[in-house]
Protein backbone atom coordinates (compact mmCIF):
# COMPACT_ATOMS: atom_id res chain seq x y z
CA UNK A 1 0.00 0.00 0.00
CA UNK A 2 1.49 3.18 -0.98
CA UNK A 3 0.04 5.52 2.20
CA UNK A 4 0.37 2.70 4.88
CA UNK A 5 0.02 4.25 8.43
CA UNK A 6 -0.46 7.87 6.76
CA UNK A 7 -3.24 10.67 7.83
CA UNK A 8 -4.90 12.64 5.18
CA UNK A 9 -6.69 15.68 5.43
CA UNK A 10 -9.10 16.32 2.51
CA UNK A 11 -10.69 19.66 2.58
CA UNK A 12 -13.75 19.34 0.31
CA UNK A 13 -13.68 15.79 0.80
CA UNK A 14 -17.76 15.28 -0.12
CA UNK A 15 -16.79 16.43 -3.68
CA UNK A 16 -16.25 14.85 -6.86
CA UNK A 17 -12.59 15.36 -7.46
CA UNK A 18 -12.35 15.76 -2.92
CA UNK A 19 -14.34 12.53 -3.10
CA UNK A 20 -12.32 10.28 -5.32
CA UNK A 21 -8.95 11.33 -3.50
CA UNK A 22 -10.20 10.01 -0.58
CA UNK A 23 -11.23 6.81 -1.72
CA UNK A 24 -8.04 6.23 -3.32
CA UNK A 25 -5.91 7.29 -0.57
CA UNK A 26 -7.71 5.05 2.02
CA UNK A 27 -7.52 2.15 -0.56
CA UNK A 28 -3.73 2.93 0.01
CA UNK A 29 -3.85 2.29 3.32
CA UNK A 30 -4.17 5.96 4.74
CA UNK A 31 -6.53 7.19 6.95
CA UNK A 32 -8.52 10.20 5.79
CA UNK A 33 -10.59 12.86 7.58
CA UNK A 34 -13.22 14.57 5.24
CA UNK A 35 -13.04 18.14 6.12
CA UNK A 36 -16.10 20.48 4.24
CA UNK A 37 -18.95 21.96 4.70
CA UNK A 38 -22.10 19.91 3.77
CA UNK A 39 -22.15 16.81 6.29
CA UNK A 40 -24.02 14.91 4.57
CA UNK A 41 -22.09 14.74 1.68
CA UNK A 42 -18.75 14.17 3.64
CA UNK A 43 -21.02 11.44 5.46
CA UNK A 44 -21.70 9.75 1.66
CA UNK A 45 -17.97 9.41 0.97
CA UNK A 46 -16.86 8.07 4.13
CA UNK A 47 -19.51 5.60 3.93
CA UNK A 48 -18.33 4.09 0.66
CA UNK A 49 -15.17 3.94 2.30
CA UNK A 50 -15.70 2.66 5.38
CA UNK A 51 -17.64 -0.22 3.30
CA UNK A 52 -15.07 -1.46 1.15
CA UNK A 53 -12.60 -1.46 4.39
CA UNK A 54 -10.98 2.14 4.51
CA UNK A 55 -11.13 4.71 7.61
CA UNK A 56 -12.36 7.83 7.34
CA UNK A 57 -13.51 10.80 9.85
CA UNK A 58 -15.44 13.88 8.91
CA UNK A 59 -15.57 17.02 10.42
CA UNK A 60 -17.73 20.53 9.54
CA UNK A 61 -14.93 23.16 8.82
CA UNK A 62 -15.12 25.87 6.13
CA UNK A 63 -11.63 25.90 4.85
CA UNK A 64 -11.91 29.84 4.40
CA UNK A 65 -12.04 30.19 8.18
CA UNK A 66 -8.43 30.52 9.40
CA UNK A 67 -9.57 29.80 12.92
CA UNK A 68 -11.63 27.08 12.29
CA UNK A 69 -9.30 25.72 10.22
CA UNK A 70 -6.06 25.73 12.39
CA UNK A 71 -8.05 24.34 15.15
CA UNK A 72 -9.18 21.50 13.34
CA UNK A 73 -6.02 20.84 12.73
CA UNK A 74 -4.70 21.21 16.07
CA UNK A 75 -7.73 18.39 17.19
CA UNK A 76 -6.54 16.24 14.35
CA UNK A 77 -2.51 16.23 15.51
CA UNK A 78 -3.23 15.45 19.50
CA UNK A 79 -6.01 12.54 18.05
CA UNK A 80 -3.81 11.05 15.25
CA UNK A 81 -0.48 11.92 16.51
CA UNK A 82 0.27 13.65 12.87
CA UNK A 83 -0.72 14.94 10.16
CA UNK A 84 1.07 13.85 6.89
CA UNK A 85 -0.98 14.50 3.65
CA UNK A 86 -3.22 17.96 2.86
CA UNK A 87 -5.22 18.17 0.26
CA UNK A 88 -7.45 21.10 -0.71
CA UNK A 89 -9.86 20.29 -3.40
CA UNK A 90 -12.95 23.01 -2.72
CA UNK A 91 -14.78 24.91 -5.24
CA UNK A 92 -14.15 28.64 -5.75
CA UNK A 93 -17.59 29.96 -6.50
CA UNK A 94 -16.18 30.79 -10.41
CA UNK A 95 -18.15 32.63 -12.76
CA UNK A 96 -17.89 31.72 -16.38
CA UNK A 97 -19.45 31.89 -19.52
CA UNK A 98 -19.15 35.89 -20.21
CA UNK A 99 -16.01 37.64 -21.74
CA UNK A 100 -14.17 40.03 -19.47
CA UNK A 101 -15.42 42.79 -20.61
CA UNK A 102 -18.56 41.95 -19.46
CA UNK A 103 -18.02 40.83 -15.80
CA UNK A 104 -18.35 42.69 -12.59
CA UNK A 105 -14.80 42.69 -10.80
CA UNK A 106 -16.17 41.12 -8.07
CA UNK A 107 -17.23 38.05 -10.12
CA UNK A 108 -14.02 37.90 -11.54
CA UNK A 109 -11.71 38.06 -8.53
CA UNK A 110 -14.35 35.62 -6.56
CA UNK A 111 -12.02 32.84 -7.16
CA UNK A 112 -8.91 34.34 -6.80
CA UNK A 113 -9.79 35.39 -2.99
CA UNK A 114 -11.30 31.97 -2.41
CA UNK A 115 -8.54 30.10 -3.60
CA UNK A 116 -5.47 32.62 -2.32
CA UNK A 117 -7.12 32.57 1.14
CA UNK A 118 -8.42 28.71 1.12
CA UNK A 119 -5.30 27.32 0.18
CA UNK A 120 -2.88 29.65 2.32
CA UNK A 121 -5.23 28.96 5.16
CA UNK A 122 -5.15 25.50 4.75
CA UNK A 123 -1.39 24.43 3.71
CA UNK A 124 0.10 26.59 6.20
CA UNK A 125 -2.05 25.37 9.22
CA UNK A 126 -0.69 21.77 8.03
CA UNK A 127 3.17 22.96 7.49
CA UNK A 128 2.98 24.12 10.59
CA UNK A 129 3.15 21.09 11.78
CA UNK A 130 4.91 18.92 9.59
CA UNK A 131 8.27 21.09 9.69
CA UNK A 132 8.17 19.67 13.17
CA UNK A 133 8.25 15.87 12.33
CA UNK A 134 10.41 16.93 9.20
CA UNK A 135 8.24 15.40 6.54
CA UNK A 136 5.10 15.74 5.13
CA UNK A 137 2.72 16.34 1.62
CA UNK A 138 0.57 19.64 0.81
CA UNK A 139 -1.04 18.83 -2.44
CA UNK A 140 -3.35 21.24 -4.56
CA UNK A 141 -5.19 20.63 -8.18
CA UNK A 142 -6.07 23.37 -10.78
CA UNK A 143 -6.74 23.25 -14.80
CA UNK A 144 -5.49 23.63 -17.89
CA UNK A 145 -6.29 27.46 -17.37
CA UNK A 146 -3.28 28.13 -15.38
CA UNK A 147 -0.99 27.66 -18.34
CA UNK A 148 -3.25 29.06 -21.44
CA UNK A 149 -6.12 30.68 -21.89
CA UNK A 150 -9.63 30.00 -23.02
CA UNK A 151 -12.43 32.12 -23.51
CA UNK A 152 -15.08 33.09 -21.11
CA UNK A 153 -13.97 31.32 -17.98
CA UNK A 154 -13.74 34.39 -15.94
CA UNK A 155 -11.12 34.52 -13.34
CA UNK A 156 -10.96 30.90 -13.32
CA UNK A 157 -7.76 30.19 -15.32
CA UNK A 158 -6.45 33.23 -13.33
CA UNK A 159 -7.06 31.20 -9.81
CA UNK A 160 -5.38 28.15 -10.90
CA UNK A 161 -2.35 29.91 -12.08
CA UNK A 162 -2.30 31.92 -8.66
CA UNK A 163 -2.45 28.50 -7.00
CA UNK A 164 0.33 27.03 -8.70
CA UNK A 165 2.71 30.15 -8.03
CA UNK A 166 1.71 29.38 -4.33
CA UNK A 167 2.70 25.96 -4.37
CA UNK A 168 5.87 26.95 -5.74
CA UNK A 169 6.79 29.55 -2.93
CA UNK A 170 5.74 27.06 -0.10
CA UNK A 171 7.83 24.49 -1.63
CA UNK A 172 10.60 26.20 -1.94
CA UNK A 173 10.13 27.44 2.11
CA UNK A 174 8.96 24.12 3.63
CA UNK A 175 11.31 22.19 1.63
CA UNK A 176 14.13 22.96 3.88
CA UNK A 177 11.96 20.94 6.80
CA UNK A 178 11.12 18.04 4.70
CA UNK A 179 8.11 18.86 3.63
CA UNK A 180 6.95 18.26 -0.18
CA UNK A 181 4.06 20.59 -2.09
CA UNK A 182 2.69 19.15 -5.30
CA UNK A 183 -0.01 20.02 -7.48
CA UNK A 184 -1.61 18.14 -10.17
CA UNK A 185 -2.99 19.93 -13.34
CA UNK A 186 -6.12 18.26 -14.96
CA UNK A 187 -7.94 19.30 -18.31
CA UNK A 188 -11.45 18.39 -16.25
CA UNK A 189 -12.72 15.24 -15.79
CA UNK A 190 -16.41 14.70 -18.09
CA UNK A 191 -17.11 12.09 -15.14
CA UNK A 192 -17.36 15.52 -12.92
CA UNK A 193 -20.42 16.99 -11.81
CA UNK A 194 -19.11 20.17 -12.07
CA UNK A 195 -17.47 20.02 -15.12
CA UNK A 196 -20.11 18.44 -16.80
CA UNK A 197 -22.16 21.58 -15.62
CA UNK A 198 -19.49 23.73 -17.39
CA UNK A 199 -18.61 21.91 -20.68
CA UNK A 200 -22.26 22.54 -20.69
CA UNK A 201 -22.58 26.31 -20.23
CA UNK A 202 -19.84 26.33 -22.91
CA UNK A 203 -21.48 24.20 -25.16
CA UNK A 204 -24.23 26.53 -25.41
CA UNK A 205 -22.52 29.67 -25.85
CA UNK A 206 -20.81 27.75 -28.51
CA UNK A 207 -24.21 26.71 -30.62
CA UNK A 208 -23.60 23.17 -29.77
CA UNK A 209 -24.05 20.01 -27.61
CA UNK A 210 -22.60 18.88 -24.60
CA UNK A 211 -21.16 15.87 -26.41
CA UNK A 212 -19.77 17.78 -29.49
CA UNK A 213 -17.94 20.12 -27.26
CA UNK A 214 -16.19 17.43 -25.13
CA UNK A 215 -15.84 15.38 -28.58
CA UNK A 216 -13.95 18.79 -30.07
CA UNK A 217 -12.01 19.28 -26.84
CA UNK A 218 -10.67 16.04 -26.30
CA UNK A 219 -9.65 16.02 -29.94
CA UNK A 220 -7.13 18.79 -29.23
CA UNK A 221 -4.96 16.43 -26.88
CA UNK A 222 -2.37 13.97 -27.42
CA UNK A 223 -4.43 10.97 -25.87
CA UNK A 224 -7.98 12.31 -27.90
CA UNK A 225 -10.07 12.11 -24.52
CA UNK A 226 -9.74 13.78 -21.51
CA UNK A 227 -9.15 12.44 -17.56
CA UNK A 228 -11.02 10.55 -15.39
CA UNK A 229 -11.66 11.71 -12.06
CA UNK A 230 -10.23 7.79 -10.96
CA UNK A 231 -6.90 8.86 -12.80
CA UNK A 232 -6.46 12.12 -11.15
CA UNK A 233 -7.16 10.28 -7.62
CA UNK A 234 -4.26 8.12 -8.50
CA UNK A 235 -2.21 10.67 -9.08
CA UNK A 236 -2.57 12.18 -6.12
CA UNK A 237 -2.24 8.91 -4.50
CA UNK A 238 1.04 8.22 -5.81
CA UNK A 239 2.32 12.22 -5.32
CA UNK A 240 1.35 11.95 -2.05
CA UNK A 241 3.51 8.61 -1.12
CA UNK A 242 7.20 8.16 -0.20
CA UNK A 243 7.64 6.79 -4.00
CA UNK A 244 7.59 10.62 -5.18
CA UNK A 245 9.69 11.51 -2.36
CA UNK A 246 12.29 13.54 -4.77
CA UNK A 247 9.43 15.23 -6.60
CA UNK A 248 8.34 19.09 -4.79
CA UNK A 249 7.27 22.57 -6.75
CA UNK A 250 6.39 20.53 -9.50
CA UNK A 251 3.03 21.18 -11.84
CA UNK A 252 2.39 16.92 -12.39
CA UNK A 253 0.35 17.35 -16.20
CA UNK A 254 -2.68 15.06 -16.33
CA UNK A 255 -4.20 17.18 -19.13
CA UNK A 256 -3.82 13.38 -21.40
CA UNK A 257 -1.54 15.92 -23.77
CA UNK A 258 -3.88 19.15 -24.13
CA UNK A 259 -0.69 21.00 -22.77
CA UNK A 260 2.45 19.49 -23.34
CA UNK A 261 5.58 20.87 -20.94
Amino acid sequence: MLLKNKNAIIYGGGGAIGGAVAKAFAREGAKVFLAGRTIEKLEKVAKEITNTGGVAEIDKVDALDKEGVENYVRKLVRKAGSIDISFNAIAYSDIQGAPLTDMMCEHFTLPIINAMNSHFITATAAVRFMAKKGSGVILAITANAAHKPYPDIGGFGVACAAIESFCRQLAFEAGKDGVRVVCIRSAGSPDAPGVDEVFKLHAENAGITREEFETQFAERTMLKRLPKLAEIANAAALMASDQSSAITAAVINLTCGEIAD
